[in-house]
């Protein structure tokens, strides 16, 4: 889903953000906390203190301690802003979808819905399907092994999920794969789809 500049802009907020809480955060704790190999860390680091967003000093021990310049702080202003701006986008715009398809679904007589995926386009789906006639049943996840999943009932298959009328896509991860796998076990037209995972039928 996260294109390249995002991407990139999420590791450097990420980093600064780090950096600003603990002056001694290691490369190995970083790469840890952010989620990317060591190698990309110690890249990004070079490429923050380049331009001018970290400052870098040797310390007794033979390691570095890291300091968030002015520059850095401006940068991670406008980072966390900008982070925020698409949290409120993506939010606004997943409320409208799902509410659309839920609606739609509940005009249809379908009440009972699966949703395909966890996490936070879930969370968003079980919040609108509040304001529906509808009624989330349970969620499709590859990590369930038949626990509960956001206080649903989860499996990694639909056919260990109650009986469900119609399936909303969830899946923030892999929703192209996710819609692949489910369009030949979901009857037709039943597969509810939010335009902001860019599926193709």
């Amino acid at each position: 889903m996260n294109d390249a500049p995002e991407s990139e802009a999420r590791i450097t907020l990420g980093l600064l953000d780090a950096v600003h809480r603990d002056s001694a955060v290691s490369q190995r704790r970083l790469s840890r906390d952010l989620g990317i190999a060591l190698g990309l860390t110690n890249a990004y680091l070079k490429r923050c203190v380049r331009k001018g967003l970290i400052k870098m000093a040797a310390t007794p021990a033979n390691r570095y301690a890291y300091y968030v310049t002015p520059k850095g702080f401006s940068e991670k202003s406008r980072l966390t802003a900008q982070y925020l701006a698409r949290s409120f986008h993506f939010y606004r715009d997943a409320r409208d979808q799902c509410g659309r398809l839920l609606g739609d679904a509940a005009a249809a007589g379908w009440r009972r819905i699966a949703l395909a995926g966890e996490g936070d386009l879930a969370e968003i789906a079980l919040l609108v399907a509040l304001r529906h006639p509808v009624e989330i049943v349970g969620i499709l996840s590859s990590r369930a092994n038949g626990a509960r999943v956001l206080d649903r009932p989860a499996a990694t298959s639909l056919d260990d999920l109650p009986p469900a009328d119609a399936v909303l896509l969830t899946e923030l991860e892999t929703p192209q794969g996710t819609f692949d796998r489910l369009h030949r076990q979901v009857p037709p037209g039943r597969l509810l789809v939010p335009e902001l995972l860019k599926v193709r039928a």
